[in-house]
C-alpha cells in the first residue's frame, strides 16, 4: 500500500516513481501518510478517510483547495510547489502584454473585413513600448520576472506590492507606488500576479475598473478569483473603458455559460480580437510539466521522512 498517494488528475505515476519507487501509488488508502494533490479539496471530511495522513504536498502553487486551519491545527504539514513554471507563466503574461501593445489579435480580426484599402487601417491606441506603462500587481517570482522582461522590451514599468521590502523595486529596475489606485491611474496595461486569499479575492471589481485609465487593458495569468466576476470585464470592453482583456485563468473553470464567455465563443463583433482566453495553461511546457511532478515528489519524500521540507505553508 502506498505511503505517498496521488489523489487526483494523474492516472499514472511513472514520473513520481523515478524518485519514490514503490512508496508512491495512485489513490490514497488507510496506510497513506502523504498526499500528492492536484485539484482535490483536502478538508476534514477527506482526511477522516485516511487517519495516517501527516502531510499534504500540492503539485501547484495555489492552495485555496486546502483547508489550512483544519490541517495545521491537526498537525498535518502542508506545502505548495512554487518553484516550477515561473518563466512559462511570466512569458505568457509578457506575450499577452505584447499582443495588446501591438494590437496583433485585434488587427487579425479587423483585417478580414478590409478590401478596398489595407495598411491605412491603423489602430490609434497603439503606442511605442517606451511610451506604454505596464503596471504589475504583485512582484514576487512571476511578477518580478514579468517586470524584468518588460524592462528588456523597453516598456515603462511600475509595481504595487505592499508585502515586498522597500528597495525591492530598485532590484527590478522599476518604480513602486503605494496604492492600487495610483497604479491604475497611470498604467496602460495591468498584469495581475497576486495570490488568491481573503484580501485579494474579487479585487478586480467595479471600483477597480472605474479607476483604470480609459482604454487601458488587463492581463490575468494569476488566479481567476482575483476578478469579482466576468460581467464587469464584458461591460468594460463594450463601453470602451477597457481596450483589451487577456485571461489565462477564470473565476469558473471550465467556463460556464455566461455573457462574456458566450460572446467570446460566438466571436461577438464588438469584442472579437479584444478578448483572449487561454485554458489555464500558462504554467505548461514540456520541461515545466516534468519539473512540477519531480519537485512535488522530492518534497513529498522529505515530508514522509520527517525532514525539513520546502515551501511549508502557514495560515
Amino acid at each position: 500500500m502506498p505511503k505517498i498517494a496521488i489523489t487526483d488528475y494523474f492516472t499514472e505515476d511513472s514520473v513520481e516513481r523515478e524518485i519514490l519507487g514503490d512508496l508512491v501509488g495512485i489513490g490514497p488508502d488507510s496506510d497513506t501518510e502523504v498526499l500528492l494533490v492536484w485539484h482535490e479539496h483536502i478538508n476534514e471530511a477527506y482526511i477522516r478517510q485516511f487517519p495516517k495522513v501527516k502531510a499534504v504536498q500540492r503539485y501547484g502553487v495555489g492552495y485555496d483547495t486546502l483547508d489550512l486551519p483544519f490541517l495545521l491545527s491537526n498537525g498535518i504539514r502542508c506545502c505548495n510547489n512554487p518553484d516550477y513554471g515561473t518563466d512559462e507563466v511570466a512569458d505568457t503574461a509578457v506575450a499577452m502584454i505584447m499582443n495588446i501593445a501591438r494590437g496583433i489579435s485585434q488587427y487579425n480580426h479587423l483585417a478580414k473585413g478590409y478590401f478596398a484599402d489595407w495598411q491605412e487601417n491603423i489602430n490609434p491606441l497603439v503606442k511605442r513600448n517606451s511610451e506604454t506603462v505596464v503596471g504589475v500587481i504583485g512582484s514576487g517570482r512571476i511578477g518580478g520576472s514579468v517586470v524584468l522582461k518588460c524592462n528588456a522590451l523597453k516598456f515603462k514599468t511600475v509595481i504595487f506590492d505592499p508585502f515586498k521590502e522597500r528597495g525591492h523595486e530598485k532590484m527590478l529596475g522599476t518604480k513602486r507606488v503605494d496604492s492600487i489606485e495610483e497604479l491604475l491611474e497611470i498604467s496602460d496595461i495591468i498584469s495581475l500576479h497576486a495570490p488568491l486569499n481573503s484580501k485579494t479575492k474579487g479585487m478586480v471589481d467595479e471600483h477597480f475598473i472605474a479607476n483604470m485609465k480609459p482604454g487601458a487593458s488587463l492581463v490575468n495569468t494569476a488566479r481567476g478569483g482575483l476578478v469579482k466576476n466576468l460581467d464587469i470585464l464584458l461591460e468594460g470592453l463594450l463601453s470602451g473603458k477597457l481596450n483589451q482583456v487577456a485571461l489565462d485563468v477564470l473565476v469558473h473553470e471550465p467556463p460556464q455559460s455566461e455573457p462574456l464567455i458566450d460572446a467570446w465563443r460566438a466571436n461577438h463583433p464588438e469584442i472579437a480580437g479584444r478578448l483572449t482566453i487561454n485554458p489555464h495553461t500558462s504554467y505548461y511546457s514540456q520541461e515545466s510539466y516534468l519539473e512540477l511532478r519531480r519537485n512535488a515528489a522530492k518534497n513529498a519524500l522529505r515530508l514522509l521522512e520527517g525532514k525539513e521540507a520546502y515551501n511549508i505553508l502557514s495560515e
